[in-house]
């Protein structure tokens, strides 16, 4: 008699658990939709999507696993996006692993006379998008750009795990994600074709210009440069980016001022180079590169007492953002800013110790033709000469190459003066 009624009783409950779990699945998915479509979430719009894709998954079944892990990991950079908080990050790239991973126990529709669907490409763009953003400048970064152009390559929006427009506004940002990741390895090409067109996110413009740079043409790509800061100024200044907006790759606001500072003073705008680089500074006062550019514009306006200035705040900038004084930047400027005032020797002595620590390559040929520079200064016009000669080729645009021919030549001149 009593199992009788035990099976009465779990009868009569049955309409009542399946209530309870459409209530459950009804609430993920409303607030996940409604994360989906507000501009910017707020911490407790996250929070809610994110918990209630956790009620939904401790009761599904293993087919509803996929999506809700999908819905949970997008509501988790939700939550990262409004609370600021990197190890987010983290947990909604796990989210969209487990997705992946249960993507095989999804129902199909004809099991019997179609091949499996294939995963859709949202879900490894998401999770490495995911992975860039809480582990910024990691080792890890060309491995996920591998998966993210492995998912480009043989993009895949036909599943019913998001809206086709949705699927390929996730194919844009990883698209966004594999440009930034080649530009940064100067793969200039496939940044650009890589880059969408649209949506217009500055950084289509931006590799334009750092191509047009690297080719020596800088009156063509100071005005790229100017355009991609100009759209960067709107989407990440003021109110600041919406939340896919965010998702894509950050510019450094200051430093590509800097950058378009630079191509404008090497296109002989020098006016124009010096109120970018004021900028620069007034975004990020401490950036001795930026300090540094802005001493040699102020030096080729003629501007002598205001470039020693700037080479001796570059100089100490470089100082203090190094460990134990050990900066092979700041010795440079120094030395650039000792020469200026005429004191050769101990220029020269300040261009040796640049070289004895670490700075990036790109300035070690400078530092060379610095040092040698020095020395023919100071009349050393036989090994100083042809070591300086030999150098010039490898040097920056931002090394004076005619001023150190002229030197050489009446270096060279004077040693043959009876």
């Amino acid at each position: 008699m009593k199992v009788f009624l035990l099976g009465i009783f779990a009868v009569t409950l049955l309409p009542a658990a399946d209530d309870r779990l459409l209530a459950l699945a009804l609430k993920a998915q409303s607030d996940y939709d409604r994360i989906e479509m507000m501009p910017r979430p707020k911490i407790a719009e996250s929070e809610a999507c994110i918990q209630s894709q956790a009620a939904a998954l401790s009761v599904a079944d293993p087919g509803e696993r996929s999506q809700l892990h999908f819905h949970k990991g997008y509501c988790t950079l939700a939550a990262a996006f409004a609370g600021g908080q990197k190890s987010q990050y983290l947990a909604a790239a796990a989210e969209f692993d487990l997705a992946a991973q249960g993507w095989p126990d999804r129902p199909r529709k004809n099991p019997k006379k179609t091949p499996p669907e294939p995963i859709s490409s949202a879900l490894p763009i998401y999770a490495s998008v995911a992975l860039l953003l809480g582990n910024p400048g990691s080792e890890a970064t060309a491995a996920v750009g591998r998966e993210i152009s492995t998912a480009l390559d043989a993009p895949s929006c036909n599943s019913d795990l998001m809206p086709q427009e949705a699927c390929r506004g996730a194919l844009e940002l990883g698209a966004q994600w594999a440009g930034w990741i080649a530009l940064h390895e100067n793969r200039f090409d496939e940044a650009l074709r890589r880059f969408p067109e649209s949506p217009n996110s500055g950084w289509r413009k931006w590799a334009e210009g750092r191509r047009e740079f690297d080719a020596g043409r800088y009156a063509a790509a100071a005005p790229l440069y100017g355009a991609a800061v100009d759209r960067w100024k709107i989407i990440w200044q003021g109110e600041g980016p919406t939340f896919r907006q965010s998702l894509g790759p950050r510019p450094t606001i200051a430093t590509a001022l800097a950058d378009w500072g630079a191509a404008r003073m090497l296109a002989g705008d020098l006016a124009g180079a010096i109120t970018t680089l004021n900028a620069s500074l007034q975004a990020d006062p401490k950036n001795a590169h930026a300090l540094f550019l802005r001493a040699r514009a102020r030096e080729l306006s003629g501007n002598k007492d205001q470039a020693l200035t700037d080479y001796n705040l570059a100089s100490r900038s470089a100082f203090a953002a190094s460990e134990n004084l050990a900066s092979g930047e700041a010795h440079l400027y120094r030395g650039i800013g000792l020469y200026r005032r005429g004191d050769f020797a101990a220029a020269e002595e300040e261009f040796a110790s640049s070289l004895n620590f670490e700075m990036a390559q790109t300035l070690r040929p400078d530092a060379r033709a610095w040092r040698h520079l020095a020395a023919v200064a100071q009349g050393s016009c036989g090994s100083a000469k042809d070591s300086l000669s030999q150098v010039l080729p490898e040097v920056s645009p931002y090394f004076p190459r005619d001023e150190a021919r002229s030197l050489s030549a009446a270096c060279g001149a004077t040693s043959q003066r009876p």
